[in-house]
Parts: structure tokens; C-alpha cells; sequence
């Protein structure tokens, strides 16, 4: 290890290693990719800052001047980010290192400024990075290491095509560490795919993991969910907590509710932004702030050193985000504690939870506000200031106070200003969950009555119990079994309460007007008479007649019986389909009968012969008939100009007449000569556009610029 490190190790109170950072700094793992898998508050940060200093630093003690950087950290959150990044700062102070930063939410130019500048080692997360190297702001080109912290959250939070974008743009030659602390198949095929010769280096104990964290889950009512958060905080008085919630609106619910209760809380959440965030964990830090309900990826990584409570005011989907979760507490050799609150709905989650992370967990109930009171006189008891000397400048004060007040109003009166700083607990309900329910003694000896009335008068449990211990003077405990049959109910009565339920009944033995008799031995309650069959109340019974003969009793379904059509004796059609025809006339040869599709036949006109191909001259050109008013182009004669005038007898405009076109070449192949209307012959019929009048006149203008004179009459 180099000097500057130990001495920075040592200035921090290290004294010694943790288990993950002794394994990752073998002599024999010095620039050695590695897939290390270590839970959270185990001293990751530093393990990974002290295995690539040998591959950054070489023979050297400290670092020359910055320009490309040599190291990459890739964080999965801001809060995890900057956290490395101060680690980073006092772990590599005494080198000169040059640490920089690039995270989501911060201002891009102040970064790429930095980056210009020159580090040796930049912290970043996956989407901001990935804009640099694609802006050309940062170069990969010398780097020497690369550390993906928390791999398994960067991928569950879908980076996993940012890191294969920026670990393909890093060059071949370098050390690769990937710190997770689950290292599921997709985990396990990105070292395969982007590390060579991987040395895999587990920490994570088997049989018991967070031994520093105590875990207690919570039974609560489901309306008294939030009330037992308070108390829980009451109860504990945690410097700093931490209380966790699925959801951004479960995060704003409970924030309003623990500041209206009077709690120094802050809020931790993706809709924050980058500087809002910041400030809530310095709160925390600065103890402005002590309790901080945040998300799962907004809490991810963060680090407070005073934090002895973690609470699960929702419990986690999984229990790689319980491990991750309980782990914001208990680290570096202090103790903390993970309470989950626990509805009855949620117990079997709970219970699969712990038992898939190899947790022990102690169930019980959520502190009371006797419990609270309780904890909060121990703390007052136990504070020193009762055993410390009064100073001079108090001395005059106290005095005053002896003698305005008796022992009894001054303890009163501290007692109150006491609890006025603490807000009130909460009354909570009984869950009902905290033990199963014990299974019922048997009954013992008993004796077995008939009560005249059953199913057939209306007789029912709920109804014959409190008749008969109204009428006995006995408890429910006294009655034992309560069966109805068709006629008669039968009770069964604890023989030590049958003399005095019989000295209560009297002579006439009558529970509410209905006759009771003692029987000689129980009932054969299997084969109890069926109840006759009883109409529905206020209403006809459901059918009127017998079933037997249809399904509504001796009427049949339909008026009258079946015949040859499909609804008996009357047709579907009042006339069978043969008396009259579909159509008035009868179908002929033709679609529609007599009546002929067309007027005529359609041989009745012959087609006009074509021409024949041997006809037709060789060498001429002729053109289609056309339609509109100008007529056969092919027949001058029979032309007509756009006014639906025939021309006086000139050739076709162009030469596209049949005689024009013997000989001739095309029209469209004398435009490429240039002349006064850039290759296009000048119109010689009227101008139909300004445009076209205005060629027109240019070419009639002489060469000179001298015009011609103008035409009179």
C-alpha cells in the first residue's frame, strides 16, 4: 500500500481493514480484474480506491499533472456519485490527485470544463458519461482502471446498453472491477463478456448477513400503518432515520404528515432535482434534519454516519432491495436497527422476505403510547445534567425558582416543558396478528336437547343461541354444538350447567313459546330429515307446476305442438315458397328472367373491323384521334384552335402534321440550339400567357436595340 494512502487511512481512524477491503488488496490481485461481491456497509468505496492505486500509481508515491484520466468509477446514482467522489477526495488527498465529476442533473459546461482541465479520476453515472463520450468531451484513450460500483442496481435500472457503450470505447488493456452485492446471470455474463481472467471475490457471509443490524417486524392494523411509524420514532429517537417508501406519492404522504407532527423530516425522491437532493442529505448531515423518507434508487448508496434506524414504511418487492435498504445503517462497526411495518395483508410477504435473505427477524407489536412515555422517562432519568454542577451564572436563577415554587410544580412544570418538545404518540389498535389463535379446548361432558321448530319454522344458529341463553341464564361457553334439522333443533348443553338451566326453564321447560325436550342420548346428526322444499319469501315458488313433462311444467314452450316447419302447425311463411315464386315472372335463360339484362342483344350490332396493319404507309408518323374541340391532329383540315375555331388552313404549330413529319426531325430534338428563346423555337400562333408575349417581342426586336415601327390599322 502506498504512504499517502496509509497515512490518509490512518488520518480517517482506521485502524483496521474491513474483510472486503483486506481481500481486494492482495499483493497477488495488483492489477487483476475482479467480480467481488460485498454487501452494502462494508467499506466497498475504500476497498476499490485502494486496489486500483497500484495500476494508476505504478512505482510512484504521487501523481503527475492531470490531463486524460486514467481511472473511471460508474455510479448508478447521483447521491452514490458524489458520495465516492468525497471518499475519493481525503482517501487520495495526499497524492494530488485530481478527482472530477460527471452526473446527471449538474451543469454539462461546468463539467466539460473541468474535464479540460484534466483529472485523474472521474466519478460518473452511466447516462451522463455516455453524453460526454459521444460530445467528444472526454477521453478514454489512457485509462487504466474502471470500477462499476453497485453492477446489479445499474442494471435493474436498464444502463446495461450504456456500460456495454462506454466499456467498449475504454481501451483493451485495463482493470476491471465490478463490485455488486448480488451477482446474478446477468451480472455474471457482463464480466464474462468485459473482463478477462475475472478473480471472483466473495464476502458476503453465507449464514448470517448485516450481524450489526437487528431486525424487528412490526404488527399493525392497516389504518394504523402510519401511526406506528411515529411511534416507532418515538421510541427510538434515532439521531438520524431513514423511513422507506415504493412510491414517490407514499414519500410526499408521509413527509407532510411527520412535518405537521413537528419532525425535522426531508424528502428524498426522483422528482427532486440535483441541488434539492443535495441539500436534504447535508440536512441530514448537518443535523438540521433528522429524519429523511426517500425511494429506493433516490436512497441507493447513500452514506450517513449517524444513521441507527432504518424503517420499511412499505415493504420491498425483493430481498436484494431489503439487504440494500437495512445496509444504510450498521456500517463501519456501528449498530442499527431495520423495523418493518407489517399489516396483516402483508405478513406472508414479510415472512418470505426475511426467510429468502436468511434474516432473523422479532416479531411483536408496534411500541404503544404507554411504551413511548415509558422510554421517554428512562432518557430524561438518564441524562447527565442532573448529576453536573450548577455554574455561578445559573446559580441566581435557581435560587429564584426554589424559592417561587414547591418540588412538586417545579418537577410538574419540567416534565411538561419536556414533553411540549417531543410531538404526542399514537393510539394504536390491536392488530390481532401478533400470536395465532389458540385452537378451542373440547367441550367435555354434555347433554343433548330438542327444541321443537326447525328448518321449516325458520329455526337458525344465530337466532336459537341467544334465545336459549336468555331463557337458561347460561353463556355461550355453556353451549356447545347447535344443529338445525327439518323439524326440530338440537342443543347441546355443558352437563355442569344442565341443573341450573333447568331450575331456570321451570316446570313448562319453553324457550320463547317453543317446546324443549331433555334427550336420553346425542342425536344421529348425519342422517338428520331433510327440510321440505320452502317457496321463496313475498313470491310465487320458482316454477308453478311439476317439471317433469317440459321445461316450464304442462306448458309446453310453445303454443302449439311441432308440425312439419320450424314453428309447428304455422309455416315460417304464410304460403309454402312453391305457390308463389320469389320473382313475378319465372326465371328464363336470362339473370332476370324474360326481361333481358341489356335492351339488345349483344350480338345484335357487329363491331367495326380493325384496319389492317398492311394498310398503314410506312415512314408516317400518325397520331390518335382526339377527342376535344381541336379534332384529328393527323387531318389539318379538321383542326380547331382553343376557341373551338377552325385555323385558316396553316400547317400544325410545330410541324406535327403527317406531312410536316416525312423527313423532319422532332421537335424536341432542336432544343438544344440556342436562339432567342434559349432553344425553343419562337410561337408563331397568337401568345396565350404574358409570358409567352413577352418572347414574342423579344424576337421580334432587331439586333441593335432598334424596334420596329408600329403597325397602323
Amino acid at each position: 500500500m502506498k504512504n499517502a494512502l496509509s497515512q490518509a487511512l490512518q488520518t480517517r481512524g482506521y485502524d483496521t481493514l474491513t474483510p472486503v477491503q483486506l481481500a481486494v488488496t492482495q499483493p497477488e490481485l495488483e492489477g487483476v480484474d475482479m467480480l467481488v461481491s460485498a454487501q452494502t456497509g462494508s467499506g466497498k468505496t475504500v476497498g476499490f480506491g485502494l486496489a486500483i492505486a497500484g495500476s494508476l500509481l505504478g512505482d510512484a508515491e504521487a501523481f503527475g499533472p492531470a490531463a486524460a484520466p486514467l481511472a473511471l468509477v460508474i455510479a448508478p446514482t447521483r447521491e452514490l456519485a458524489l458520495q465516492v467522489k468525497r471518499e475519493f477526495v481525503w482517501l487520495y488527498g495526499g497524492t494530488g490527485a485530481q478527482i472530477a465529476s460527471t452526473v446527471g442533473g449538474m451543469d454539462m459546461r461546468d463539467e466539460r470544463r473541468a474535464l479540460d482541465r484534466g483529472a485523474h479520476v472521474v466519478v460518473a453515472t452511466p447516462g451522463r458519461l455516455r453524453d460526454h463520450i459521444m460530445r467528444g468531451s472526454i477521453d478514454l484513450s489512457e485509462l487504466k482502471a474502471v470500477v462499476l460500483d453497485e453492477a446489479d442496481e445499474m442494471l435493474d435500472l436498464g444502463f446495461r446498453e450504456d456500460l456495454e457503450f462506454i466499456l467498449s470505447e475504454a481501451p483493451e488493456e485495463r482493470q476491471t472491477l465490478l463490485f455488486s452485492a448480488t451477482v446474478p446471470t446477468a451480472i455474471a455474463k457482463l464480466a464474462k463478456s468485459y473482463q478477462k481472467d475475472a478473480v471472483r471475490v466473495e464476502t458476503v457471509a453465507e449464514e448470517k448477513q448485516h450481524a450489526d443490524i437487528s431486525y424487528e417486524a412490526l404488527n399493525v392494523a392497516q389504518r394504523d400503518a402510519e401511526n406506528a411509524i411515529i411511534n416507532v420514532l418515538r421510541f427510538h429517537e434515532a439521531p438520524n432515520t431513514i423511513i422507506f417508501g415504493n412510491t414517490r406519492a407514499i414519500v410526499n404522504r408521509l413527509t407532510a404528515r411527520l412535518s405537521n407532527r413537528g419532525f425535522a423530516v426531508v424528502a428524498l425522491s426522483g422528482e427532486l432535482s440535483q441541488s434539492e437532493r443535495t441539500h436534504a442529505l447535508q440536512a441530514m448531515r448537518d443535523g438540521r434534519a433528522r429524519v429523511c423518507v426517500a425511494t429506493d434508487v433516490a436512497a441507493r448508496g447513500i452514506d450517513l454516519p449517524k444513521l441507527d434506524l432504518v424503517i420499511h414504511a412499505e415493504l420491498p418487492n425483493n430481498h436484494e432491495t431489503l439487504l440494500h435498504r437495512s445496509g444504510r445503517t450498521g456500517r463501519a462497526g456501528r449498530k442499527g436497527t431495520s423495523v418493518l411495518i407489517v399489516p396483516p395483508k402483508s405478513r406472508k410477504k414479510a415472512e418470505r422476505l426475511l426467510s429468502w435473505a436468511k434474516l432473523q427477524a422479532n416479531w411483536g407489536e408496534a411500541p404503544s403510547a404507554d411504551a413511548v412515555l415509558e422510554r421517554d422517562a428512562e432518557r430524561m432519568l438518564a441524562d447527565p445534567a442532573w448529576h453536573e454542577a450548577i455554574p455561578e451564572s445559573e446559580a441566581s436563577r435557581v435560587a429564584m425558582l426554589s424559592d417561587a415554587f414547591t418540588t412538586e410544580q417545579l418537577a410538574a412544570a419540567y416534565l411538561r416543558l419536556y414533553q411540549k418538545h417531543n410531538s404526542a404518540p399514537e393510539e394504536l389498535a390491536n392488530s390481532g396478528a401478533s400470536e395465532p389463535r389458540a385452537p378451542r379446548e373440547a367441550f367435555g361432558p354434555s347433554v343433548w336437547f330438542a327444541l321443537a321448530g326447525g328448518n321449516n319454522a325458520g329455526a337458525e344458529p344465530r337466532r336459537v343461541l341467544p334465545a336459549v341463553c336468555t331463557a337458561g341464564g347460561l353463556s355461550k361457553t355453556d353451549i356447545g354444538a347447535i344443529r338445525i334439522g327439518a323439524d326440530e333443533s338440537y342443543i347441546e348443553i355443558r352437563e355442569a350447567s344442565v341443573a341450573s338451566f333447568l331450575g331456570a326453564l321451570g316446570d313448562a321447560m319453553n324457550v320463547e313459546g317453543a317446546k324443549l325436550t331433555k334427550l336420553d342420548k346425542a342425536p344421529d346428526l348425519a342422517n338428520l330429515p331433510k327440510p321440505a322444499f320452502k317457496p321463496r319469501e313475498g313470491g310465487k315458488p320458482r316454477f308453478d307446476k311439476d317439471r317433469s313433462k317440459g321445461p316450464r311444467g304442462d306448458k309446453p314452450r310453445y303454443d302449439k305442438p311441432r308440425g312439419d316447419g320450424p314453428r309447428g302447425d304455422k309455416p315460417a311463411y304464410d304460403k309454402p315458397r312453391g305457390d308463389k315464386p320469389r320473382f313475378d315472372k319465372p326465371k328464363s335463360d336470362t339473370p332476370w328472367g324474360e326481361k333481358p339484362r341489356y335492351d339488345k342483344p349483344k350480338g345484335a350490332a357487329p363491331s367495326k373491323p380493325k384496319r389492317p396493319e398492311d394498310s398503314r404507309p410506312k415512314g408516317v408518323v400518325t397520331e390518335p384521334k382526339r377527342t376535344g374541340p381541336r379534332g384529328n391532329a393527323a387531318n389539318p383540315s379538321e383542326r380547331m384552335d382553343f376557341k373551338g375555331k377552325k385555323p385558316s388552313g396553316k400547317p400544325a404549330r410545330g410541324g406535327r402534321d403527317a406531312a410536316a413529319q416525312d423527313g423532319a426531325k422532332p421537335r424536341w430534338k432542336d432544343a438544344g440550339k440556342k436562339g432567342p428563346t434559349n432553344g425553343m423555337a419562337p410561337s408563331k400562333g397568337k401568345p396565350t400567357s404574358k409570358k409567352n408575349k413577352a418572347r414574342a417581342a423579344a424576337a421580334a426586336t432587331p439586333k441593335g436595340g432598334a424596334s420596329a415601327p408600329k403597325r397602323k390599322g
